[in-house]
This record gives structure tokens, C-alpha cells and sequence, in this order.
């Protein structure tokens, strides 16, 4: 079973990077609402379009999620 796509993000952290994965990891980090137990592509992309208190480009976004289904 994949673990969810937050559990993945979170290894991805690192605050003096620049890299896509790790700035949006450490914004994620930072939401309580962030849909933390799901490895569902709809709901996070949703949660990110829609709800997040933070703005990320989702084409860097799209590119994350394929290095998730990667690993």
C-alpha cells in the first residue's frame, strides 16, 4: 500500500532549499486543514486549488506528484 502523498512530502522537507517539493512541503507543513491521509491526486490537487492559505504554482505541483508515484 502507497503511503499518503503527505507522508512522502514530509522526507521532501528542507527549509533552506529552493526545490519545488521542498518549499511546498514546508508550506503543507504549516496547514492544519491539509488532507494528510490520502494518496488520492483529486483531493490534494482540490485541497491546493481551492483551500490552501498559500499559493504554489501547480504545474511544479503536477511534477511533484509524478516523483511521488515514482518512489
Amino acid at each position: 500500500m502507497r503511503k499518503s502523498f503527505y507522508t512522502w512530502l514530509m522526507t521532501q522537507r528542507n527549509p533552506k532549499s529552493q526545490a519545488p517539493a521542498a518549499r511546498l512541503a514546508d508550506l503543507v507543513f504549516q496547514e492544519s486543514e491539509f488532507p494528510k491521509h490520502t494518496a488520492d491526486f483529486d483531493v490534494i490537487s482540490r485541497y491546493l486549488e481551492e483551500r490552501a492559505g498559500f499559493s504554489f504554482n501547480l504545474s511544479e505541483f503536477d511534477q511533484i506528484w509524478e516523483d511521488y508515484l515514482l518512489h
